[in-house]
């Protein structure tokens, strides 16, 4: 079809984009390398096939959003399909009757037929996606007036970036299916294209015209994609190949939250948590330039939500647009101009994480921004001595005391007159207790430990407590940034577990943070154990009738559940809860619209329990109830002391709302006639 002329002309494009796109993708590649640790290459060729799954399917995706999620998969599914098309295109150029996949038969018929019906989708939806942003003006897309944001994108570099983007897909998309439709004028096409066809009427007969036309489309659909090779990796459109890589490379994680260890033994090391991009890990780097910037994740921040500085959206582009601006000088090895606190985001925005891991689970490319902040308050309280004054006092606590509340009183004053064994009394124990800080010292806890106790003892559980013996896992002070502090309370702790053979046997807690950290943190210091919750185990107790289920139903009985974070998201806890209520109380859990893995938050997270809550429009655990109250339900089952105590705060706030009880409360309380009572 084409010239010699053409054919020589598209060669030296070619050679000269791919020159220059070049240049921009090992700028790519140097800036990640920049950052700290490793890229995770373990287990390539099924984690690239996983990569490959989540890419095609867009299951993470169509999460959330349906009508955007499924015109998004047509544009992925058609652009994916375009590099194929591109391909034949280029072939069906260069040598004169070409046909790709031939003229005739099932795969050349499929392929026309496939290739016209995704232009079509990608037409669509790109310009929907153009309409939203511009006509519209879908205000999921912008950012509240207190959130930091780079000074490229004050001045409208996404909705520019956006603009060029999707105009070159409109025009290099249309360009090659109006090609397609003259070669149908001509007769020259083969296959069943229907629309392509539909439209093929409107360019006259005229041969010279058609032939021109014919030459004009080819070089518009394939022209563009050379003129835009080398602006590619500057734009927030590179997810489209960084997005599988960043579920390819980044860490295989224990559980979603998982922390990774900060080397504290190196003596080499000056700078601890992240103070600039460069000090965040590859992976973040990655997924700076995988963000799709969606703002999905903001949607679902607790944060965010009742207003405060933090967007996990906005750090993302805030540090793609940061390294935009220095992409050059930072793959030569110079340091970032700007630290991430200020240009990234906020102090205050740090600090209003609960690290509910939301952002990370929506997030439709793998990013973690969450991660992101817990590196930059390492660096604060470790290496710049800087955090709520708040949270001094509990420091001190888990440092002098073993615990964050401060208190020298015994660990064991809970369980008076309930004859609870430790591990002293009893070294031949099947299932060791964590009883945790909270039940230990906090009233309302104390009360939910009684009865998770005498449910074990009803049970005939072989079950023994640390006692004295047992201090605090650390979860504040990491969440926190005292990856210090954590340190000696997990060996510690670890040294106790080991030296009571807790290695060997389960552990069982009703605090989700507590069954974080020993279950899914502590391997990284040594201690491997299998940790499992306070509900989990009254599931088995009643499958195995060591527990009577319900013998009187009560359809009155109207409960909702609230999914702790560090349950439900973090862990995959979310039947155990549920089961347990329904099998123990003969009821249906009356659910909230956010709940099991999609849960909101309840504000004490992240180390939150232990500071004042950032200023904004509302309080997490407000409107939390609020939402729990708006079911009508008279109870919220909880399964964590810290949601207890969040909801109870709440509840005096909130007139008229549903009564707080843990579930093993509920489960104690409503057993059969003649069960023994605290």
């Amino acid at each position: 079809m084409l010239t010699v002329i053409e054919k020589l002309l598209f060669i030296v494009l070619v050679a000269a984009a791919l020159v220059f796109a070049g240049r921009g993708f090992l700028y790519m590649f140097k800036v990640v390398m920049r950052g700290e640790g490793t890229l995770n290459l373990t287990r390539l060729p099924a984690r690239a096939l996983e990569a490959l799954s989540i890419y095609l399917s867009q299951r993470t995706t169509l999460r959330a959003r349906p009508l955007v999620s499924l015109l998004h998969l047509g544009v992925v599914w058609g652009f994916t399909f375009y590099f194929l098309v591109n391909v034949g295109d280029v072939l069906e150029g260069y040598f004169p009757d070409f046909k790709f996949l031939g003229t005739s038969g099932l795969l050349a018929g499929s392929y026309r037929l496939v290739a016209d019906l995704l232009s079509v989708a990608v037409l669509v939806g790109v310009a929907y996606f153009l309409i939203r942003r511009f006509v519209l003006k879908d205000k999921a897309l912008t950012f509240r007036e207190n959130i930091t944001l780079h000074p490229m994108v004050k001045a409208g570099w996404i909705r520019r970036d956006s603009l060029i983007v999707g105009v070159f897909i409109l025009a290099h998309v249309g360009s090659r299916f109006l090609g397609q439709s003259v070669q149908i004028a001509q007769g020259h096409a083969v296959g069943p294209q229907p629309f392509a066809t539909a439209i093929s009427g409107i360019w006259g007969t005229n041969e010279g015209w058609l032939t021109f036309l014919d030459h004009f489309f080819w070089w518009a659909a394939l022209g563009l994609i050379v003129g835009f090779l080398p602006y590619f990796p500057y734009t927030k459109h590179a997810h489209l190949f960084m997005a599988p890589l960043n579920f390819l490379t980044r860490p295989q994680r224990t559980s979603l939250g998982e922390l990774e260890k900060e080397d504290l033994e190196d003596e080499s090391k000056e700078q601890f948590g992240a103070a600039r991009l460069e000090h965040l890990p590859k992976t973040s780097l990655v997924d700076a330039f995988s963000c799709i910037m969606c703002n999905r994740c903001q949607d679902v921040c607790p944060a965010y939500v009742t207003g405060k500085e933090l967007s996990p959206s906005a750090l993302e582009v805030n540090k793609r647009y940061m390294i935009r601006e220095q992409m050059a000088s930072m793959a030569a090895g110079k340091e970032s101009k700007d630290p991430l606190l200020g240009h990234a985001i906020s102090e205050s925005a740090v600090w209003a994480c609960t690290s509910c891991g939301a952002c990370i689970d929506i997030c439709p490319v793998g990013n973690e921004p969450m991660l992101d902040i817990l590196d930059i308050r390492r660096d604060l309280a470790m290496v710049q001595a800087s955090f709520p004054g708040d949270l001094k006092n509990a420091f001190n606590g888990m440092e002098r005391q073993g615990n964050p509340w401060q208190l020298n009183e015994s660990r064991m004053k809970w369980a008076e007159g309930l004859d609870v064994p430790t591990v002293e009394d009893n070294p031949d124990y099947e299932i060791l207790y964590w009883v945790g800080c909270a039940a230990a010292f906090e009233p309302r806890a104390q009360q939910t430990a009684r009865a998770f106790v005498q449910l074990l003892k009803l049970a005939g559980v072989n079950f023994a407590v640390l006692g004295e013996m047992e201090a605090c896992t650390g979860d504040t002070a990491r969440r926190a940034g005292r990856e210090d502090l954590y340190l000696g309370m997990a060996e510690a702790n670890i040294e106790t577990l080991n030296g009571v053979g807790a290695q060997h046997k389960r552990i069982v807690s009703m605090c989700p943070h507590c069954l974080h950290n020993l279950g899914k943190e502590y391997h990284q210091f040594g201690g491997n154990y299998k940790v499992i919750h306070s509900t989990e185990l009254i599931e088995e107790l009643i499958n195995a009738g060591k527990l009577p289920a319900s013998a009187h139903p009560s359809k009155q009985a109207n409960v909702t559940f609230h999914d702790p974070c560090y349950l439900g998201r973090h862990n995959d806890v979310v039947d155990a809860p549920r089961n347990a209520l329904s099998k123990g109380l003969g009821i249906e859990v009356t659910e909230m619209p956010r709940h099991g893995k999609k849960s909101f938050c309840c504000g004490a997270g992240g180390a939150q329990f232990w500071k004042e809550e950032e200023h904004g429009e509302a309080r997490v655990n407000v409107v939390r109830y609020e939402e729990a109250k708006a079911t009508g339900a008279a109870t919220v089952a909880v399964s964590c002391p810290f949601c207890m105590r969040m909801f109870s705060d709440a509840s005096g706030e909130v007139k008229g709302g549903p009564e707080v009880k843990d579930v093993v409360e509920l489960l104690w309380e409503r057993l059969e006639p003649g069960a023994p009572k605290n």
